[in-house]
């Protein structure tokens, strides 16, 4: 693609990184097949290669976002499918994030959209005030509910949220999400810690080395037993598990705050830095694979900072995530001597994996997970359009819950014809926006790894029982 910037707008790294990029587009359109907003709407400019028209014309003429295009960027889930598809190596992950900065800092949105937004970036990423929120949430939603109820979507904004009518379908689907958060029974007091030598789950090997997890803040309150089971596996492989709290920064930086993502950024380094100083980190493990894409790009975000970029360079390059390193370590549950803590086996169970968009497409891992479960003694079976997106993506499923209920039903129904007993996944997001309309349990592909050699049996299939084979 051919630009026009000057040079004196080309002084601006950010400008400079987004016209490289727009460069390498040659219009092929190979982008829109995998494109889940353009397959829904069919919209040209709800496609990757519409996105970048109208990106270049904002960037190239230093001309504030409008309300004519707004709505088509804040359309996209970042899902990436493009980049996987595009032959020419459009990096469109870092156009859409320049392109989501420039929007807020140019763009004035209507109140409702502005406070949900601000909530959204003051909850989410702080998991005190999220337990307190899905609390309120509780006590509040018969009141809300009746509320959203009075006020429907309106068809003509519905893909746009600024309407009173778009704002109940978020008020609806954040309760609809709470709802299902909240169904997920947490992980049982005596399997939240790592076992010790003897205890259940097998005697880990000798030791290893030491890794980083990062605890994240969304997955620690609405999924639990994911950080628990993940421990446990590192630790019987013979790792020392140390674990970073905090918040990575992405649920903000796709909002377009990117001073906000930045700080967040900032003390997840920090504190990763501490640890390495303390002893040396073979690794830095992400269980939510929405955290690890961003982690690993920390060097790209970091790159124009003469105190942290060559830190966040390293980080990014030590990061992997939990199944990327059992895989790349040679686990199997074989070499994890465990003894048997469920009544119920997992050896022949069907399991539908899906590939979370930020493992498949952002870090471009698909093969590894599959790849344990099934010598885990489990039997995979692929979703069709498993390229397509959940509509999770992040924060996208309250501010565009129209579109994001549409493929999640169409994500829920390839599933169901997959005819398996169990979905795994790799990405908090991705459980809590199936689990809100799956009737089959959807588990963390760690949390089943974990009871392949010896971990309890999770949470979330323990109330199905009768579906599973018992132990002979």
């Amino acid at each position: 693609m051919q630009t026009g910037f000057t040079p004196a707008q080309l002084a601006d790294p950010e400008l400079a990184t987004s016209e490289q990029i727009l460069r390498k587009c040659v219009h092929c359109g190979f982008c829109t097949a995998t494109c889940p907003t353009y397959v829904l709407l069919g919209d040209e400019l709800d496609s990757p290669r519409g996105r970048i028209y109208l990106i270049k014309d904002m960037l190239e003429n230093a001309r504030p976002a409008t309300d004519a295009v707004v709505p088509h960027i804040d359309r996209c889930l970042s899902c990436l499918a493009c980049m996987t598809a595009c032959p020419s190596g459009v990096h469109y992950q870092h156009l859409i994030d320049h392109a989501r900065v420039h929007v807020e800092r140019t763009y004035r949105r209507p109140l409702r959209e502005r406070v949900l937004r601000a909530l959204l970036a003051a909850i989410l990423p702080y998991p005190r005030r999220l337990r307190a929120a899905l609390s309120l949430g509780a006590l509040a939603r018969p009141l809300v509910r009746r509320w959203a109820s009075n006020h429907p979507a309106h068809p003509a904004r519905a893909a746009g949220g600024a309407s009173a009518g778009g704002f109940a379908a978020s008020l609806r689907a954040m309760l609809q999400l709470a709802a299902a958060a909240t169904r997920r029974e947490p992980a049982p007091e005596a399997a939240r810690r790592a076992p010790a030598d003897g205890d259940e789950g097998g005697a880990p090997l000798g030791r290893r080395g030491r890794v980083a997890l990062l605890s994240g803040c969304a997955q620690s309150v609405l999924d639990s037993g994911t950080q628990a089971a993940s421990v446990r596996l590192l630790e019987r492989a013979g790792f020392d598990v140390v674990a970073i709290d905090g918040c990575c920064g992405a649920l903000v930086h796709h909002l377009g705050r990117a001073a906000d993502g930045a700080a967040f950024a900032t003390r997840i380094l920090e504190r990763i830095e501490a640890e390495r100083r303390r002893g040396a980190i073979d690794a830095v493990i992400v269980t939510a694979s929405g955290c690890g894409t961003h982690l690993k790009d920390y060097g790209h975000l970091f790159r124009t900072d003469a105190q942290r970029a060559g830190v966040a360079a390293a980080m990014s390059a030590r990061t992997r995530d939990i199944t990327e390193w059992l895989h790349e370590i040679g686990w199997s549950a074989a070499t994890a001597p465990a003894r048997a803590t469920s009544a119920w086996t997992h050896q022949g169970l069907s399991v539908a994996y899906h590939s979370a968009c930020s493992m498949q497409h952002g870090q471009q891992l698909d093969r590894a997970p599959r790849e344990l479960l099934e010598r885990a003694g489990f039997e995979v079976r692929e979703i069709p359009e498993g390229q397509l997106c959940c509509g999770s993506a992040g924060t996208y499923n309250l501010l565009q819950p129209e579109i994001a209920t549409q493929l999640r039903d169409r994500k829920v129904e390839s599933i169901r014809r997959t005819g398996a007993r169990l979905v795994a996944t790799g990405n908090v997001g991705c459980i809590i926006q199936l689990a809100s309309a799956s009737e089959l349990p959807v588990v963390h592909t760690a949390e089943l790894l974990d009871w392949a050699c010896g971990g309890p049996m999770p949470a979330t299939l323990r109330a199905r029982t009768e579906w599973f084979p018992p132990r002979r």
